[in-house]
This record gives C-alpha cells, sequence and structure tokens, in this order.
C-alpha cells in the first residue's frame, strides 16, 4: 500500500509537507502543492479518511444542501461558499434537496453518515423545531426565508425591506398598475409570503390598495415566468410594471413581455430579486434587489465553523444587507 511517505520521497518534499497539502492547510507554496498533488495522482495514494477522523476527530468537509444545483442563484452561492470554506481549510460537498421535506431531512441525515464536520442548509420548507428532525448537537446553519426562531444559526435576507424597496421604485417610475409575478403559495412564513408582504407594504406606503387580479401565483421557475404574464395578459388584467419573486422567475417574465410584443421598459417595467450574474448581462439589463451574497457565505461558514469548535454557543440569527440595483428594465 501506497504510503504518505512514499509520496514525500516522489515528490522530494517532507512528509509533514504531504500531510499540509492533503489537509489543506496554509503555508505550502503553490509550486509545491503541485509537484505533491501530481505525486499522489502518479502514486495511487489514498488517504484513509476514517483514521484520519479517529485521530483528528474531523474530516474538514462540510455539507452544502440546496434545493437545486442547476438554479443559476444556488450555483452563485456554492461558488462562493466553497470559496470562503477554503479561505478556513474546508472542503464543501453539495446536495440538492428538491425543495421538499424529504430532502433536506435526507441531507442532514447523509451529513451525519458521511461524518461531515457541519453542515450549510438552505431549507424552504423543513422546520428545526419539529421533533421528527432532531439532529442534536450536529453543527448546522440554515439559509432561507422561514421562521427558525432561536433555536438556530439562521441567515436570512431583507425579503420584505427589499421587496417594498422594488414595488416603490416602480412607483417613482411612474407605474400605476404593478403586478407581483410570485411563488406557490402565500400561506404561512416563507420567501413567498415574505416577499408578497414587502409588495403590499410598498403598495401601502403610497396608497395604493392591492389589487388581486395583479397578484399571480405562479411558481419558481423560467416557464412559471413567461405563463404568468401570458396568463395577466388573457385575463384582460393591465399592468405597467411587474415586481418578480426571483431573477429566475423575472427572466421568464421578460420572455413572456416579448411573446407578447411589449417592450420593456416602454410597455412594463420589471424588477427582480436575488442579483444573478446573468442580470447584469441581459438586454436589456435587470433590476433587482441585491442581497450581499458574498457576506451570506462567509457568515455561513463563519457559523457553521464556530459551531463545529463550539457546539454549545448561543445561534445567532443574521439577515445579509442588500442594495437595489436599477439598471435598463426599470429606467
Amino acid at each position: 500500500m501506497v504510503t504518505m511517505s512514499d509520496v514525500a520521497r516522489l515528490a522530494g518534499v517532507s512528509k509533514m509537507t504531504v500531510s499540509n497539502v492533503v489537509n489543506n492547510r496554509a503555508g505550502v507554496s503553490e509550486p509545491v502543492r503541485r509537484r505533491v498533488l501530481e505525486a499522489i495522482q502518479q502514486s495511487g495514494y489514498r488517504l484513509n479518511v476514517n483514521a484520519r477522523t479517529l485521530k483528528a476527530g474531523r474530516t474538514g468537509v462540510i455539507g452544502l444542501a440546496v434545493p437545486g444545483v442547476d438554479q443559476p442563484y444556488y450555483g452563485m452561492l456554492g461558488s462562493l461558499v466553497i470559496e470562503a470554506a477554503r479561505k478556513r481549510g474546508f472542503h464543501v460537498a453539495i446536495e440538492q434537496t428538491g425543495a421538499s421535506d424529504t430532502g433536506e431531512a435526507d441531507a442532514i441525515a447523509q451529513s451525519h453518515k458521511l461524518q461531515f464536520d457541519g453542515l450549510i442548509l438552505s431549507a424552504v420548507v423543513l422546520d428545526p423545531r419539529e421533533q421528527r428532525h432532531s439532529w442534536g448537537d450536529f453543527p448546522i446553519v440554515m439559509l432561507g426565508e422561514r421562521d427558525f426562531g432561536a433555536s438556530i444559526d439562521h441567515i436570512g435576507m431583507a425579503n420584505e425591506a427589499g421587496t417594498k424597496a422594488a414595488t416603490e421604485h416602480l412607483i417613482e417610475r411612474g407605474c400605476t398598475r404593478i403586478a407581483n409575478v410570485t411563488g406557490w403559495s402565500l400561506e404561512g412564513v416563507h420567501v413567498v409570503s415574505r416577499r408578497h408582504q414587502g409588495y403590499v407594504d410598498g403598495l401601502a406606503a403610497h396608497g395604493i390598495a392591492v389589487d388581486p387580479a395583479l397578484v399571480s401565483l405562479s411558481g419558481m421557475g423560467l416557464e412559471e415566468g413567461r405563463k404568468a404574464v401570458h396568463d395577466l395578459h388573457a385575463a384582460g388584467t393591465v399592468f405597467d410594471g411587474v415586481v418578480a419573486i426571483t431573477d429566475t422567475v423575472a427572466l421568464g417574465v421578460l420572455r413572456g413581455l416579448a411573446d407578447l410584443g411589449l417592450r420593456c421598459p416602454e410597455d412594463v417595467r420589471v424588477v427582480g430579486f436575488d442579483d444573478i450574474r446573468e442580470a447584469e448581462y441581459l438586454t436589456p439589463s435587470l433590476s433587482t434587489v441585491s442581497p450581499d451574497h458574498a457576506w451570506m457565505a462567509e457568515k455561513a461558514v463563519e457559523l457553521v465553523v464556530a459551531r463545529i469548535e463550539d457546539p454549545a454557543r448561543t445561534p445567532e440569527e443574521l439577515t445579509a444587507p442588500y442594495t437595489l440595483k436599477t439598471r435598463e428594465t426599470s429606467r
């Protein structure tokens, strides 16, 4: 069996240097790191993870569980979390939950089984206060817009404030009939209900009542955004602005407007939420509520590492700062 000493001899370095590279520790120059990695590949060396875990009490791996890796927002989030974790000497394993209670609970169970040091979970439906979702002292940080109380470390977005700012921006740009193209349900406390409340608050701040005909419970995908525009038009509902629940939905809205020959922003102004990387490069570029994603990733990793090191620490509840980025779809 190939040992770490064999790798060290092949690479012309010390065994400690090989250990530093394998464990992703700082203090190894990039040329030396590459040489060691090449030696590992050539020799067929395999790290005994179980032995290392028993010795150190850690695997050096943090889980990241998100609803879907094919969604632009979560791809961006994953990249930022990986970078933040790398700076602290951790690797990241990504799992997708399908935004289901079972998928989210399974992500926690698999994190236990695979001996991850902790988990960052973007939860859509799971409630950690339910006894059947007990995980003891396992370090978890929740991302998401549910009400998690004070029972667990949680980082959320300024959903109400951000959507209120987006709605008021459209009013200030002259829109008088603003549609809210949103998600699956307004019942309960989650991202859909919270962002819809921001829309309601934005209208109320200008003395405008909510017109139910302008609220489209469409879903969270591209096609749902496109279909919402078609449905509003087919129903004869007049609208000159759209607040979309996410940028992904906003992309579908723009497609739907183009299908109907409606110009943006001349006929209908649009604002999304998330500021995915594609938003700036669209034609027209998308106005959007922009949470500080890098801040969220840094804080999520910071909190889960702190929880790994001190399981008894008091949970923290944080809200990401945001800006409203006004681009061509609302000018």
